[in-house]
């Protein structure tokens, strides 16, 4: 890719972002410079440089006068580039582009290590314990507040309870409730080295635990990256039969988002994999630390959970469609997937990047391709239309394009991707 003097709009320079450029030819003569005698580039060149740094791009200079002078000065720049995601590169590293399959907690017993990783984001638990100190506050009445951690991993939420509940000087009786026993020896471990034996430990799948007691607060981690992608829904709808009528859960609801990618880069990828019958690769969901990618429009809510939930017979199933404005010529690769979750009142956590909790490394974004790329000009709009899809076994998305061209409906009746009640 040639750069001359003159670059057209940030706009139509962030789509190149979308596409394996793997070097930059400059021109010696664009240099300018600066007032101590050394050359540098303009601004917008500098800006558009630091980004294509990000996706691995190489630079080639074209010319004679003082090349190395300039070798040195782009060296500096590359230095100085800041990461395009919000996601902080001390935990990302390695990881662009990177195509993964999303967990199913509730059908694998996840090992330790993955849980160990979780446990290093430095907001999540953070906010958590916010979260959670507020509602000890809101519920207080001058008794032991009765507890559950629903889903309770190694026990990194019960030290936030506990941890909130020492802050507001609260007395609390907490139970921890997880299905893994891979998980289970943390726990014990936890309880009699740390916890004092103040917890209760209980090995029971959610759904089907029958405490003698409703609790005050119910807290779960059950969020993937779409949201509702790893059975929030499902295991909070049989958990909540042991919250108290003006119980409170923690989180209060969360929102899948959705936005269109130009991404050839990942195209490539899926399309490489071995055993891709029926396009079946290009029908699933891929969870991804976008980063060799433009995005088309900004991201749009499309489907909303509420805890607890007024009426448990309220099917989980959900469809909805997003409209998008094209700003410039591009070609659509498929969608990114975010979610941000109100965890209690002003608490919220967010993967959305306009609303991104800085910091934050729990959930890369989701990805849903498109089997076949389509070509969009500018100032056409765009419709997708999505579902979630249920039954009494397993949960599923179907999605395809209907405007401005129809596509096939992706994943029909879970053929290709499900996860498993």
């Amino acid at each position: 890719m040639h750069i001359g003097a003159e670059l057209p709009s940030n706009e139509e320079l962030d789509r190149w972002l979308g596409e394996p450029v793997a070097a930059l030819i400059i021109q010696s003569n664009i240099f300018i410079t600066n007032k101590k005698g050394y050359p540098v580039l303009s601004k917008p060149h500098q800006e558009f440089i630091k980004k294509m740094f990000n996706i691995g791009c190489q630079i080639v200079i074209s010319g004679q006068l003082g090349i190395k002078q300039q070798f040195n000065y782009l060296g500096h720049l590359y230095q100085n580039t800041s990461s395009l995601t919000p996601y902080s590169s001390d935990f990302i590293s390695g990881f662009e582009d990177y195509l993964q399959t999303p967990l199913q907690p509730l059908k694998h017993n996840l090992q330790s290590y993955v849980y160990e990783t979780f446990e290093q984001d430095p907001i999540k638990y953070y906010e958590y314990q916010k979260a959670i100190s507020k509602a000890l506050i809101d519920k207080y009445e001058d008794r032991v507040l009765v507890v559950y951690v629903v889903g309770a991993g190694r026990g990194p939420l019960v030290d936030a309870t506990l941890e909130a509940a020492k802050g507001s000087n609260i007395k609390v009786k907490i139970s921890a409730i997880e299905k893994n026993e891979n998980a289970l020896p943390s726990l014990l471990f936890k309880n009699k080295e740390k916890w004092e034996n103040r917890v209760t430990i209980i090995n029971e799948d959610m759904r089907l635990w029958n405490p003698s007691e409703k609790c005050d607060i119910l807290v779960s981690e059950l969020l993937g990256s779409f949201g509702d992608n790893e059975l929030s829904p499902e295991c909070l709808d049989g958990a909540q039969k042991y919250l108290k009528e003006d119980g409170i859960s923690i989180p209060s609801s969360y929102t899948s988002y959705l936005g269109p990618i130009q991404s050839r880069k990942l195209h490539a990828e899926i399309s490489s994999i071995r055993k891709n019958n029926d396009n079946c690769n290009f029908q699933k969901p891929y969870v991804v630390q976008l980063n060799n990618v433009y995005s088309i429009a900004p991201p749009k809510a499309l489907f909303t959970f509420v805890h607890p939930k007024k009426n448990l017979k309220e099917s989980n199933d959900r469809d909805g469609f997003l409209k998008f404005n094209i700003s410039q010529d591009c070609v659509l690769h498929g969608f990114a997937g975010y979610f941000e979750t109100v965890l209690y009142k002003d608490v919220r956590l967010s993967i959305v990047p306009e609303s991104f909790s800085d910091g934050m490394f729990s959930w890369f974004p989701a990805y849903f391709p498109l089997i076949k790329p389509i070509l969009l000009d500018k100032g056409e709009e765009i419709q997708v239309n999505f579902w979630r899809c249920c039954d009494k076994y397993k949960v599923w998305y179907e999605w395809c394009m209907t405007r401005p061209y129809q596509s096939i409906i992706h994943n029909i009746k879970g053929e290709m991707y499900f996860m498993s009640l």
